[in-house]
């Protein structure tokens, strides 16, 4: 019955040799359907310790590591762990850098200081690095690259986790992470299918949408997906947003089903996807839990419409036995077809015969890892946007004593807990600068110091919202939040992630974006303010947020301050 669909498992993205396609067939024939529906689920572990017994219990397709232990550790448990399964499993991950890179790896970019350091042949080279270290922690799927447009500059989920709102930059990015994760032995995924773009809000919040026309589309996501499609890309990430202009348009839906998210909708992954653009390989819903999936259905119902909407692995279980009994009463009572299950447990077995699991399910990382691509892009990546009135070095010299407002290093992808500290004020006391620190909550007041430095550190932050300056928060009270101090003294700001900021300050003398939190990029951003780098990096966003850059030059007042503080 499955024998066209197996064959075709031959051509790309799995590219299946004689002897895998056979595995598959012979491991497919061993299955009941408890086990399949078990199997659609990849299960989210938190923390260094896996609970092996659970998991053997259960049988999932797949473990998402998050919070992960040293390298070593997490191969011993993955070794328990498949000799206690009868499919192979491996890890899959955001291998997305910055604040999530696996304990004790090299300090790796984000995809929006990959997209600064603007050489996509780098890019490639830094990804193949960073994806071989993280196999030495047993990931084999990473949920990147993400083409996303970072066109709604206040999203909070896009940000730094895109490589821009361009186009081409986006697409050339993208593909060379694809590329330097495939060259690792890392399945790539691309998402977040069809498309974040203008829409501002948060899809763990709301169900999302993008509302560009269907030929504007077509002319953006429907090229880079099909690029990344030409590329050999392995697996799609059907996100929880929707495409009315496809919906309307194309197959005549009006109405609030219009607007079902892709991760719900047949008509977005198997006709436009699959269909349309010619996709062959394994379609992954983004996490279920979230609220612009969770929000359509109760669960019973979520994880049967996203099975029979195409999606072949459903990331998240909330109680994998219960999510697998609803998959069971689904084929008992005709909402799941047994012809959709199964196609979806085989393409998964070729993914994992693709990745050679069933050969070597417990590969570590190669013995030699270059990892001077990965250095070379920190250090290219920090982007000068605004410098004025002879601001820069800035050095003890010049400045010695100053006044630092931070929160502190908004952690990824948590949005409720409580800020890190912030390395940077260490390094600049190192460096030899006196810091006056602000005490977050109470006016900012830097009378008596010689420059005031304002310093951010949000990187994409999933269920926040909206990032902001928070001017209120920052100093406590009604009046002060709208007191300026840059006519008296001289201001930068400088932003380690969500790359917007001056869009509230338009009167600083001097922004910077370094894209990423990690004291790593702190380090390299003190260097590059002190001059003894240079801001090499190139803006992959508008940092103007589309009003004249004039705007931006608006306080004439303290260019009485220009005069040369060498």
């Amino acid at each position: 019955m499955h024998d066209t669909l197996i064959a075709g498992f031959a051509q790309p993205p799995f590219s299946l040799d004689q002897s895998a396609q056979k595995w598959v067939t012979d491991t497919f024939e061993t299955l009941q359907n408890v086990q399949k529906a078990r199997l659609l689920f990849s299960q989210m572990t938190m923390g260094p310790v896996l609970d092996l017994e659970e998991l053997a219990a259960v049988q999932p397709g797949f473990i998402t590591r998050m919070g992960s232990g040293e390298a070593e550790d997490e191969l011993q448990q993955l070794e328990k762990l498949n000799a206690l399964l009868d499919i192979p499993v491996g890890y899959c991950a955001d291998l997305e850098g910055s604040m999530t890179v696996q304990s004790g790896s090299t300090p790796a970019p984000n995809p929006m200081a990959l997209a600064a350091a603007n050489d996509p042949a780098l890019t490639k080279r830094a990804v193949r690095a960073l994806a071989s270290e993280a196999r030495g922690f047993g990931i084999r799927w990473s949920f990147t690259p993400a083409i996303d447009l970072n066109i709604a500059f206040r999203s909070a989920v896009v940000g730094t986790r895109s490589y821009g709102s361009d186009q081409e930059t986006v697409q050339a990015q993208g593909l060379a992470t694809l590329a330097g994760l495939t060259e690792a032995g890392i399945a790539a995924t691309v998402k977040h299918w069809p498309g974040e773009a203008t829409d501002q809000r948060d899809q763990h919040l709301v169900t999302t949408i993008n509302d560009l026309s269907f030929a504007d589309w077509q002319a953006s996501f429907g090229t880079m997906y099909r690029a990344a499609i030409d590329a050999g890309a392995m697996t799609v990430m059907s996100a929880h947003i929707a495409l009315p202009s496809y919906m309307k348009d194309v197959v005549g839906v009006s109405g609030p089903e219009a607007f079902l998210p892709a991760s719900l909708n047949v008509h977005l992954n198997e006709g436009l996807l699959r269909d349309t653009l010619g996709f062959k390989g394994l379609i992954v819903s983004d996490a279920t839990p979230m609220a612009g999936m969770s929000g359509v259905y109760p669960r019973s119902e979520l994880v049967v419409n996203a099975l029979m909407a195409g999606c072949d692995v459903l990331l998240g279980a909330q109680g994998l036995e219960q999510d697998a009994d609803f998959i069971l009463a689904g084929l008992a009572d005709g909402r799941v077809t047994q012809d959709r299950l199964d196609t979806a447990i085989l393409r998964q077995l070729a993914m994992k015969a693709a990745l050679g699991l069933h050969i070597r399910p417990n590969a570590g990382a190669p013995e030699q890892i270059d990892t001077q691509p990965i250095h070379e892009v920190m250090k290219k990546a920090p982007t000068l946007v605004k410098a004025r009135d002879g601001l820069l070095p800035i050095t003890p010299e010049r400045y010695k004593r100053i006044y630092v407002v931070s929160r502190g290093v908004g952690f990824p992808p948590a949005s409720s807990t409580e800020p890190l500290p912030l390395a940077f004020k260490g390094m600049m006391k190192e460096a030899g600068f006196e810091v006056v620190e602000h005490i977050w909550g109470t006016p900012v007041d830097p009378t008596g110091c010689d420059l005031l430095l304002y310093v951010y550190a949000e990187e994409t932050l999933l269920t926040r919202g909206t990032i902001t300056n928070e001017w209120g928060a920052m100093n406590g009270n009604f009046v002060s939040a709208m007191s300026r101090h840059w006519h008296d003294t001289p201001t930068f700001m400088i932003s380690f992630g969500w790359p917007y900021h001056m869009y509230e300050a338009p009167g600083v003398w001097g922004y910077a974006n370094a894209y990423m939190s990690h004291p790593a990029m702190q380090s390299i951003m003190l260097d590059a303010m002190m001059g003894k780098q240079a801001f090499e990096g190139t803006s992959p966003i508008d940092p103007f947020c589309g009003i004249d850059p004039d705007y931006f030059d608006l306080p004439i007042g303290n260019r009485k301050h220009a005069k040369s503080r060498l």
